[in-house]
């Protein structure tokens, strides 16, 4: 039986676990944390990926936990209502769609539960070297003890570990948006019940919608950003950022801004897509955000990790005894489906949301894009 590691337990890594399981593979699943991370913001799960979910038997369960907002409003910074929808939010789209809004970590261990009880989870430990010689992978670990794996999978995100120690220095794969992301839980000291507001002056924007019942709020903040201002690891430097950053806004921001400190969840990120010529080195490959980020703007990058998840551990299971031309595969059928997805997020950023114009221009593009792969409705796992 071939073993693959898989570093990365939030969407696509568990994903990939449960397809690469029913493929008749030992898989380990790595995790650096000592638990899955918990907050983050909502997401979106569209076109196949519901498929695949449904093919999980998660599908129930993960509609029941999806969010329920009833509209949004833009709210100037004197406090004042400056238009509302009861239609669509910022975050999830139109009411009229099929698609899913999930909370994140909601996602994360819905994907996780389902992996099979023979997967072979690894908490608060990671990767420091791999070494591929041809026939297998010997991964040193930061605490473990060395072991050999057939195969080798980064899903650990667009700041990839398995990435940089295959391929190199990430600067040579991020294309960034030059637009910073905080996002952050807070007590609903607003009292919002299933709504979304959203205030903006001067290209800085304050997102903020209630989850868990209406008990508490998520709050983004949004601004001009460089890669350089990311300090990767500092969250202290990165909540000062974001601090002096959101207080150039009006209306709550002052009360919000204080939640930054107390936050359980604190997390800040330039927005930016991950452009690679290759997903995958000699036994190693990447799924998900570590191989080709779409960025926040598009709000594909779950979907894309599902699907992507599922098209690999088929290929695989039609490739047992060639991994070349199972990655190739699973690259020439992901990158069209990717390139597409990707070309949303430059128009996203650029457009004016409070324009009808412009919410159909972004409306149509992710339309075309959220179904521009099909996956294979014959399709029964090798068991």
């Amino acid at each position: 039986m071939k073993r693959i590691l898989i570093s990365g337990s939030s969407i696509g890594g568990p994903a990939l676990a449960y397809w690469l399981q029913r493929e008749g593979f030992s898989v380990t699943l790595l995790e650096r944390g000592r638990t899955q991370r918990q907050g983050g913001q909502a997401v979106d799960v569209r076109g196949p990926a519901i498929e695949v979910l449904d093919r999980m038997g998660i599908l129930d369960e993960v509609r029941r936990h999806k969010t329920d907002m009833t509209g949004m409003s833009a709210i100037a910074a004197d406090g004042s209502e400056l238009w509302r929808s009861e239609t669509m939010t910022y975050s999830g789209g139109s009411f009229e769609s099929d698609d899913i809004e999930i909370m994140r970590d909601d996602l994360a261990r819905l994907l996780l539960e389902a992996v099979p009880p023979e997967t072979e989870l690894i908490y608060a430990d990671s990767v420091t070297a791999l070494r591929d010689d041809g026939d297998s992978v010997l991964v040193e670990f930061e605490k473990g003890t060395p072991r050999q794996f057939d195969f080798v999978v980064g899903a650990d995100g667009i700041h990839s570990n398995i990435r940089h120690l295959a391929f190199g220095d990430k600067s040579q794969f991020v294309r960034s948006l030059e637009v910073g992301l905080s996002v952050h839980s807070a007590p609903n000291i607003l009292g919002l019940s299933r709504w979304q507001v959203t205030h903006e002056i001067d290209g800085r924007n304050c997102l903020i919608y209630t989850v868990r019942n209406d008990r508490e709020l998520r709050i983004c903040f949004i601004f001009p950003a460089t890669i350089a201002d990311e300090n990767v690891g500092n969250l202290e430097a990165q909540m000062q950022l974001v601090a002096r950053e959101a207080s150039h806004l009006g209306w709550e921001a002052p009360r919000l801004i204080e939640t930054i400190w107390t936050a359980p969840d604190f997390y800040f990120g330039v927005m930016a897509q991950i452009v690679m010529p290759s997903w995958s080195k000699g036994r190693v490959t990447l799924v998900g955000d570590a191989g080709y980020c779409p960025s926040p703007f598009t709000g594909q990058g779950s979907s894309l990790a599902i699907i992507g998840a599922y098209i690999l551990a088929r290929e695989l299971g039609r490739h047992h005894s060639d991994h070349a031309v199972a990655f190739a595969a699973y690259e020439r059928r992901m990158r069209p489906f990717v390139e597409k997805n990707q070309a949303i997020g430059p128009v996203a950023r650029d457009l004016d949301f409070a324009d009808p114009a412009s919410q159909e221009i972004l409306l149509n593009m992710l339309n075309e894009a959220k179904v521009a792969i099909a996956i294979d409705a014959d399709f029964e796992p090798q068991i």
